[in-house]
């Protein structure tokens, strides 16, 4: 397709694109929510979107537009579980989609993570349009240690376009596989977190300190509980809420058995609109994650409710948070200096207002608008720098 032609349609909004995951579309997840994210996007903008991932589930995922394409199995990954298809056998049935789409993009999300996106890029040197791939992950699968490389360079190099979603995940992907990457951010919805109404319940004058993510144990609720009953005593109407799937690990029952912790309350995993109440909520939000997060979305959501964060001096929560001026970072795994920092911020609530505006600037920046934006702008990169090489 000529240069011009090929600009010209992705600037009309006629752009047909496939999003591949490799990630189980049923289950909770920051890749799964960024593609249905931006996805919406997208199909604001005119664009036709279709998803194809592993799904465990198909009535959970309702998008007409969705396509399920294999069936997970939980694997441990990065300290936490992925759920991904390893089903070498969809070759065949992914050809024949990708044949009767005629996808103008086709996006890769985590290309080596499963083997949905690993079938279709064996299928691609027979695809017209253009093939970028995402890579989120940090530090997230042993087998870029084992031979992946060395396995997946030709595929790699199918690619037309790479984007990483944060320094920490280009550092990663480019230690294994170096190229030139694009990196753009996750987004969020601000109007969905800055709109959200407090929850009534928790609006009876105790002060709420807020985890919100999955209860794996590299998330850190047992520092946090640790930081909390240090709090306990100065401060009896703290609240501690614990939004999110799964259970506590056996220290997190240990600390709160052997410390008799009250006023602690486990809600499981809600919907996003409860999520975006939860934050709304919210006094202060901390997330004590004690590493391997490659990006802290879920700190810019809080931001965007207003919620103040002290959160973990790690990789991908640097990258977010300006220490001081819109939320506090401290040591992970390091209860005392947690407990400081939110001792800190109860006893100051000029510091909690200023660390909340400033939040709040801070999370406008990653809109899903400008975000969205960015990757149509990469798109139309790699699209006529394909076309130059086809012109040649």
């Amino acid at each position: 397709m000529p240069q011009s032609a090929y600009e010209g349609e992705l600037m009309r909004g006629s752009l047909k694109i496939g999003f591949i995951s490799p990630y189980d579309h049923a289950f909770d997840g920051g890749v799964t929510s960024h593609i249905n994210k931006l996805a919406a996007q997208f199909r604001g903008w005119g664009h036709r979107v279709r998803i194809v991932a592993p799904c465990s589930s198909p009535s959970m995922v309702p998008d007409d537009d969705f396509l399920p394409m294999g069936r997970p199995v939980p694997i441990p990954s990065g300290g936490s579980v992925a759920r991904v298809s390893l089903s070498p056998w969809l070759r065949p049935r992914i050809k024949d989609l990708l044949a009767d789409e005629a996808f103008d993009i086709i996006h890769l999300h985590e290309p080596f993570a499963g083997f949905v996106p690993f079938n279709v890029m064996t299928v691609l040197d027979s695809m017209n349009g253009v093939n970028v791939g995402t890579f989120h992950t940090f530090q997230g699968t042993k087998l870029y240690g084992i031979g992946l490389r060395k396995l997946m360079e030709p595929f790699f190099r199918r690619l037309h376009g790479r984007i990483a979603v944060s320094g920490p995940a280009f550092d990663f992907i480019n230690g294994h596989f170096p190229a030139n990457y694009e990196i753009i951010p996750n987004g969020i919805r601000v109007e969905d977190f800055s709109d959200a109404l407090p929850l009534p319940e928790l609006m009876d004058g105790k002060i709420n300190l807020l985890y919100l993510g999955r209860l794996e144990k590299r998330k850190g609720l047992k520092h946090l509980l640790g930081a909390y009953a240090r709090l306990k005593w100065d401060w009896p109407e703290l609240r501690l809420v614990v939004v999110g799937a799964g259970d506590p690990d056996a220290d997190s029952h240990r600390m709160m058995s052997e410390r008799n912790l009250s006023d602690v309350v486990f809600t499981g995993r809600v919907s996003d609109s409860e999520k975006a109440r939860y934050f709304k909520s919210a006094h202060i939000y901390c997330s004590p994650a004690t590493g391997k997060e490659s990006f802290g979305i879920v700190l810019l959501e809080a931001m965007a409710a207003g919620a103040p964060v002290v959160a973990t001096d790690i990789d991908g929560y640097a990258g977010v948070i300006n220490h001081g001026e819109d939320g506090l970072l401290v040591p992970p795994k390091n209860d005392e200096q947690l407990a400081r920092a939110i001792d800190m911020l109860l006893r100051d609530p000029g510091l909690r207002e200023r660390l909340s505006e400033n939040g709040v600037r801070r999370a406008d920046e990653f809109r899903w608008e400008r975000v969205a934006g960015r990757v149509i702008e990469y798109y139309e990169k790699c699209a006529a720098e394909e076309s130059a090489v086809l012109s040649r």
